[in-house]
């Protein structure tokens, strides 16, 4: 009955349109009294779910992400991927996907690179006749790539919430192969929708303007470089790197590229701490959540529900994809991170998964979810940008949609993908 009571608070109070962190703490709160468990409890476990100090990287790495976007690092990546594929035929379109991948290697935010790239591209994208729907489709899928792609502040979450001890820097390293991956997927999908559609070739700038570019772009990309060779080396820790990460972008913005302004670096820290904001409290009210399935035992009755059905690993791990690809669609992604690491992870464990190579099948699964109606805040954001309705969006979206999968299906089920580099550096 707890746990019918539970999850029944938080689907209402959904459907009502309240917050997800306050509808996660209002069922919580409702349920510790109806189980005679004194209200100051659930406040505890907020406080103790925030207070765990890998976490004390995710505010700066957000900081990091907001100082490039307001330093036009963006456009500087925009530019060397339209200077490498521009050429062929429907270019624009792995272009877009391209400067996904690397503006995700520095920022690690799906959001950021939807509204960074989208607001470059997609104008330079309709302007040179391509659709408004391609164009979005094409900007917020490839996002999705940012969840992969190190260093991402979700798989921070996910090592703080797994309930098992995991290396932040194995699950950076697991991250390379699989979102290099998606993005040759996409890449792929995108290249033949825009063949298909019949949309212009480019002209190739020349071996100089590449160059040019891409020696534009270095101290950008050396964010990445930064942080992953300092965490690989021992030189610091990930939640070290993340403050790293401010000061050398505040360093390129201000005094390489010159573009960050004093106003910009004001915007990008208050964007930061209403960002931080809101997903610390999504993360403290999640953790109480989350302790009140494991106290009503939800993982136990979920895992003997799925071995009811079959005990075929390869059967459970379908079923939990299919499960956190409907969860993704109505929840954000930092709780669902929280509830379901603990409640899947043991099952898929039990399934011979590593806890790294579930970590990536998370990211990626939620990462799909960020682009899906009702609640795809990714694809919001793109809709946005390019001005069309998301209903017009999600009608041509579907090559798109089946390009993630394909690669959700290879990283599920190929642990070469995720585990090699892990395993190469231990």
């Amino acid at each position: 009955m707890e746990l019918t009571l539970l999850l029944l608070t938080l689907l209402v109070l959904l459907v009502l349109g309240v917050p997800v962190a306050f509808a996660l703490g209002i069922a919580s709160l409702v349920t510790f009294i109806y189980m005679d468990i004194a209200p100051l409890v659930a406040f505890q476990r907020i406080a103790a779910g925030v207070n765990v100090f890998a976490l004390m990287a995710i505010p700066f790495f957000i900081f990091a992400g907001d100082l490039m976007q307001q330093a036009g690092i963006a456009e500087r990546l925009v530019r060397v991927a339209n200077a490498a594929v521009g050429r062929i035929r429907g270019g624009l379109g792995p272009v877009n996907v391209g400067a996904s991948m690397m503006f995700g290697g520095v920022s690690g935010s799906a959001i950021a690179s939807a509204s960074a790239l989208g607001s470059t591209l997609i104008p330079m994208m309709t302007k040179r006749g391509y659709d408004a729907d391609y164009s979005v489709n094409v900007t917020t899928t490839a996002a999705v790539t940012g969840l992969l792609i190190p260093p991402s502040h979700n798989m921070i979450i996910y090592a703080a919430a797994a309930g098992v001890s995991i290396s932040v820097a194995d699950l950076f390293m697991a991250g390379v192969v699989p979102g290099i991956v998606t993005g040759l997927i996409l890449m792929a999908v995108a290249w033949l929708v825009a063949v298909k559609r019949g949309y212009p070739r480019g002209e190739f700038p020349g071996w100089g303007a590449f160059a040019r570019a891409f020696a534009g772009a270095i101290p950008g990309l050396l964010t990445a470089v930064i942080i992953f060779g300092g965490i690989l080396g021992g030189v610091f820790t990930p939640t070290e790197s993340s403050a790293v990460a401010v000061i050398y972008t505040m360093v390129v913005g201000f005094l390489v590229y010159r573009t960050l302004t004093f106003k910009g670096f004001v915007t990008a820290a208050m964007n930061a701490v209403k960002t931080t904001a809101m997903v610390m409290l999504i993360i403290g009210s999640a953790a109480a959540f989350g302790w009140l399935l494991a106290l009503n035992e939800a993982p136990d009755q979920l895992a003997d529900l799925m071995r009811m059905v079959s005990d075929n690993p390869i059967i459970m791990l379908l079923m939990i994809n299919v499960i956190l690809l409907v969860l993704g669609t109505f929840m954000d992604m930092a709780p669902l991170i929280v509830i379901t690491s603990p409640i899947f992870l043991p099952v898929a464990m039990e399934a011979g998964m590593d806890p790294i190579q579930f970590g990536m099948v998370l990211m990626l699964n939620l990462g799909i979810g960020l682009v899906t109606p009702p609640v795809g805040s990714v694809l919001f954001v793109g809709c946005a940008v390019g001005k069309i309705r998301v209903e017009d969006a999600v009608k041509t979206m579907w090559p798109f949609y089946l390009a993630l999968i394909v690669s959700l299906m290879l990283i599920t089920y190929v642990p070469a993908f995720s585990m090699t580099l892990p395993n190469l550096m231990r």
